[in-house]
């Protein structure tokens, strides 16, 4: 991680294959998002760090991340914290050359990388917020489960108020652990989804589970073996939270609808490709599946290619 801090703000250096906009565009995809929020060109996110919520200011200019802290100068400690929490955020410890060098050869990705060229895999750093979001996706479409999550957020996040703008914090683990199935039945989650948020929530509460034993395996089977055992997480599940919490570059979501809505897309085919197909496809993105698929994703939505 290549950063330095200047006080009230900090500046982060990433690698060459970056493109700030191309990250803004993803994250700006949805208008109910209320986890950050992007005005003037810059990103707003609110972390929660040692107790308190740290408000970060992200903007880029030639090649370089800047990070304000628009409520006060924070410790040099929290700094650091913060600086980490940005460069694992935007997957900037992957070195994605050998992805570039991959799909330029292959037709099905050559025009999308070249069109997005410096998009990175936007991660979600805390575990507790990735296994949620991925529980609360199961089986719906994709604007729904953006309601559900905006209404869990807003109920039981902390609120931040800023320039106008009315930014939260995605609600602590142990918060969650105290609720009851019912508080969340009332935000119209299923009662099947409710039981594993909570659940994920208290055997977090317990230290059962940690996204830092997890990151202790030797093998991918291992973690993947170890989201298995969770009750409500199946394989996509799974994949997902491998590829977006632990940046794994090889997790492959066969089962997402959107990756099989954009080969559907990408190939002008009458149906969704079945599972196997596209466990076919990824025989060629071996080592990329998760930037195959995320590149594949950023096809859907924007501008078109």
């Amino acid at each position: 991680m290549n950063w330095t801090c200047h006080g009230s703000f900090m500046e982060l250096f990433p690698p060459r294959e970056f493109n700030f906009d191309e990250c803004l565009v993803f994250l700006g995809r949805s208008e109910l998002e209320v986890l950050h929020q992007i005005k003037g060109g810059y990103l707003y996110k609110p972390v929660k760090v040692d107790q308190e919520l740290i408000l970060l200011k992200i903007g880029c200019s030639a090649q370089t991340i800047r990070v304000e802290f628009p409520l006060g100068i924070p410790s040099k400690q929290v700094c650091e914290k913060m600086a980490k929490y940005v460069w694992e955020w935007f997957d900037l410890e992957q070195d994605v050359s050998g992805f570039y060098e991959m799909a330029r050869r292959d037709r099905l990705l050559s025009q999308l990388v070249r069109s997005y060229y410096g998009l990175r895999i936007i991660r979600i750093p805390d575990l507790f917020e990735a296994l949620t979001w991925a529980i609360i996706g199961q089986q719906i479409n994709l604007p729904f489960a953006y309601t559900l999550k905006k209404r869990f957020v807003e109920q039981f996040g902390e609120k931040l108020v800023y320039d106008g703008m009315v930014l939260w914090s995605f609600p602590a683990f142990d918060k969650i652990a105290a609720l009851d199935t019912s508080q969340l039945r009332a935000l119209q989650f299923t009662t099947r989804k409710a039981e594993y948020v909570i659940e994920v929530a208290k055997a977090m509460a317990k230290g059962r589970l940690t996204k830092e034993s997890l990151q202790q395996k030797k093998h991918r089977q291992d973690v993947q073996k170890s989201l298995l055992a969770i009750r409500g997480v199946g394989l996509w599940t799974a994949d997902y939270v491998m590829m977006k919490c632990f940046g794994d570059p090889t997790a492959f979501p066969v089962a997402d609808v959107g990756l099989q809505n954009a080969l559907k897309a990408r190939l002008g085919l009458q149906r969704k490709p079945a599972m196997e197909e596209i466990k076919a496809m990824g025989t060629n993105w071996e080592g990329w599946q998760a930037y195959a698929t995320f590149y594949l994703w950023r096809s859907l939505y924007g501008q078109a290619v």
